[in-house]
């Protein structure tokens, strides 16, 4: 084999891996990723069956990043002493810390907070054909 086409093929070998990844994410891209996650992590924790009592009474964990009050719901939700000894929430709560410190650190200034309404992260707008969610009997 000539030595230059030798060097073509080792070249084509280096550089195809590379050429088939994907770009690294984004900090906006991992936060609403990992947002998603811990919010599907959390209803799935809520609905599964055999989790002990205290995961039922925590309170609602539904993020939007957009929203300036997702801030302090994380940091609310990482220093809740709930279920403290429950595998599945102290995972959770990790995930939870993961993002809070990406938002508050390392992607600060990639943040736009769209609103800083606090009463929608308790009561998520659902998604077209569901029943509105609101708050229990008696609370406004």
């Amino acid at each position: 084999m000539a030595p230059w086409t030798l060097c073509l093929l080792l070249l084509l070998l280096l550089a195809g891996p590379q050429a088939g990844q994907a770009a690294p994410p984004t900090c906006y891209s991992r936060m609403l990723t990992l947002s998603q996650e811990i919010t599907g992590d959390f209803q799935s924790l809520q609905a599964a069956e055999g989790v002990e009592p205290c995961v039922r009474n925590l309170p609602g964990l539904y993020l939007d990043i957009h929203n300036y009050c997702v801030l302090a719901k994380l940091r609310d939700f990482v220093a809740s002493t709930q279920c403290w000894r429950a595998a599945p929430v102290d995972t959770l709560k990790d995930k939870a810390r993961k993002l809070y410190t990406i938002m508050n650190s390392f992607c600060r200034r990639d943040l736009v907070f769209l609103s800083d309404d606090c009463q929608a992260l308790e009561y998520p707008d659902p998604g077209p054909g569901q029943a509105t969610r609101g708050p229990p009997d008696g609370q406004s």
